[in-house]
């Protein structure tokens, strides 16, 4: 028997409503959200939005994609929040980053019949996230999924395509997504890990005992990924430029720079472990047999965001941070006078790789990849803090501070001119 879409709609909010009488009776309600939790800027354009911190992008997942998170238990009562603005600023948010691939978190515990937006504003919002949208998103993980979240698929699936739907994974606990990505870099809100242990809790036979994490092993005297810039020069003969690296620009610098959007596409997570582990093993990599120049682009990335501590370290983090409190045309000399604290070794690094980047935006006219469009890339995998992740907030001032690196490249890095450095 074919069910109405009015029925569905009903079935939904019974569901919820189900939701929340279940977490009711465990005392598993979430609390109120506060507000000014993300977003302290007030000349933010949504910032009437952006304030509750229900969206949030981090840096890149395992695969190398750009993260975006949306938090349910953050979304105040319906008569606090105007949902078109809502969705007006998930749009601006995407804009940003819907060029490159990238994965949604969604957390679903929070969403109430006091908060939930409309069954119309849901399908007007479907319908608004185009093919733009949808063409780069490579996965979408549902974490904590309901009853309501499958009739409100029912409901949706006439207008979903198979292909957008292979997108879609149901993550039933936190620790089903640490398989898929680094929770370390993902906000995810206190009442969200409540949730998960109650519902740990409440698992027959109780929940399982924690996991005995054996010591690590020492890294190899051959690892590349995962271990500091100093322990890769000593252990490479006094090399400036990890190998990694060195080897990933030339490849890049003869066969990809006129690639349109490099650095924007992700590639298959084994195939670039296993690339990895050739590395760490110090045996010899030939990325002319994969066929796909996003592959070195991609290890160039991991290998950065691997690092123990960032290219830029984390010291300098705050005073990245800063750089849209500082006058427009004092902005070069400050990013200037910033880099130069930095570790020498890191700075040779730096200058390496931010040459590269350079002379990248220069076939921008053919790569679609400017200044602008490699920051957004590369802001995240060169600082980031020492506890937590990036904020949504942090991003625009990332942005800017390497954005100023690659296109003011010759005078950012003019003076400074450590012996023995190397240019690609």
């Amino acid at each position: 028997m074919m069910i109405s879409g009015s029925d569905l709609e009903q079935l939904a909010e019974i569901e919820l409503q189900k939701d929340e009488e279940e977490q009711r009776a465990l005392g598993d309600l979430p609390s109120t959200p506060r507000r000014s939790s993300s977003c302290g800027d007030t000349s933010h354009p949504y910032y009437d939005v952006a304030r509750h911190g229900i969206l949030q992008v981090t840096g890149d997942d395992n695969y190398g994609r750009k993260l975006i998170v949306f938090s349910c238990c953050c979304m105040p009562p319906s008569h606090q929040l105007n949902h078109q603005r809502l969705l007006e600023y998930l749009k601006y948010t995407l804009d940003q980053y819907v060029e490159s691939d990238y994965t949604v978190v969604y957390f679903h515990y929070g969403l109430r019949s006091t908060n939930k937006p409309s069954l119309r504003w849901l399908r007007e919002a479907y319908k608004e996230f185009d093919r733009k949208y949808k063409k780069n998103l490579k996965a979408l993980y549902v974490v904590h999924p309901t009853n309501f979240i499958r009739v409100l698929w029912n409901i949706f699936k006439p207008l979903i395509s198979h292909k957008f739907g292979r997108k879609l994974t149901y993550v039933n606990y936190l620790a089903e997504l640490r398989e898929h990505l680094n929770c370390e870099q993902i906000v995810i809100p206190p009442d969200v890990l409540r949730h998960d242990e109650k519902l740990r809790a409440t698992q027959k036979g109780g929940p399982p005992p924690p996991a005995k994490v054996p010591p690590p092993r020492p890294p190899l005297p051959t690892q590349q990924f995962g271990v500091s810039l100093q322990y890769i020069h000593d252990k490479n003969k006094g090399v400036l430029i990890p190998p990694v690296m060195s080897q990933t620009v030339s490849y890049l610098k003869e066969k990809g720079l006129q690639t349109e959007g490099i650095f924007r596409r992700s590639a298959h997570v084994q195939l670039i472990r296993d690339i990895q582990k050739l590395y760490n093993l110090g045996k010899p990599v030939d990325f002319e047999q994969y066929g796909d120049i996003h592959i070195p682009a991609v290890i160039l990335k991991t290998f950065l965001r691997e690092l123990p501590v960032p290219l830029l370290t984390f010291p300098l983090y705050e005073r990245v941070r800063d750089i849209v409190n500082v006058e427009s045309s004092l902005r070069v000399t400050t990013v200037k006078e910033a880099i130069e604290t930095i570790p020498e070794h890191n700075y040779i690094v730096l200058k390496y790789l931010v040459c590269f980047l350079h002379m990248v935006s220069r076939e921008s006219i053919i790569n679609k990849m400017s200044p602008s469009n490699l920051a957004c890339v590369f802001a995240v995998n060169l600082v980031w803090p020492s506890h937590g992740s990036v904020s949504l907030t942090a991003l625009t001032p990332l942005n800017i501070f390497t954005e100023i690196l690659i296109e003011h490249y010759p005078t950012v890095f003019s003076s400074r001119t450590p012996p023995g450095q190397i240019l690609p």
